[in-house]
């Protein structure tokens, strides 16, 4: 399964809890709105500070802000910015080690399934991201898998 890591899920709510902001925000302040402990918040912040998408002020009135507009920062930006490049398998992505590539028949499928993944992240702006909880109500994923999810205990994968 293609799965984000939860710091990316993290990573993520944090730059749409900026983008809802006017002014500079504490790691504190952010911390609190996204309800995310300040150790997960201050790494977080640093590394999307490091990849240009946040930019950082010190001293009074200082803190954390968006580095450009939201419609200009896409969810392939977010996600390169904090999993590294995107690439579903090692011959899809950019820095390829793969020996064998160049004798394998599904490598050209697999990147051109990566452009087509990596050009739907690009049409994704955070803007889009900030607006989506308003716009669309809750998923109630009892309905999506069933009823035996909810009835699973904690921390155990679904048997399929």
């Amino acid at each position: 399964m293609l799965r984000i890591s939860r710091l990316t899920d993290y990573g993520t709510m944090i730059l749409v809890h900026l983008a809802r902001q006017e002014a500079f925000c504490s790691a504190s302040d952010v911390a609190g709105g996204t309800r995310l402990a300040l150790p997960t918040v201050q790494k977080l912040l640093k590394l999307l500070t490091r990849a240009g998408l946040v930019r950082s002020m010190r001293g009074a009135g200082g803190g954390y802000q968006l580095a450009r507009e939201p419609e200009s920062i896409d969810a392939a930006e977010i996600i390169s910015a904090l999993e590294g490049p995107l690439g579903i398998t090692e011959c899809s992505s950019e820095e390829s080690q793969c020996e064998l590539e160049h004798q394998c028949d599904v490598s050209a499928a697999w990147r051109r399934i990566d452009q087509a993944i990596r050009s739907a992240l690009q049409e994704v702006k955070l803007a889009d991201l900030a607006q989506l909880r308003r716009e669309f109500p809750l998923i109630d994923h009892s309905a999506v898998y069933g009823s035996t999810r909810a009835a699973q205990a904690p921390g155990k994968k679904p048997r399929i």
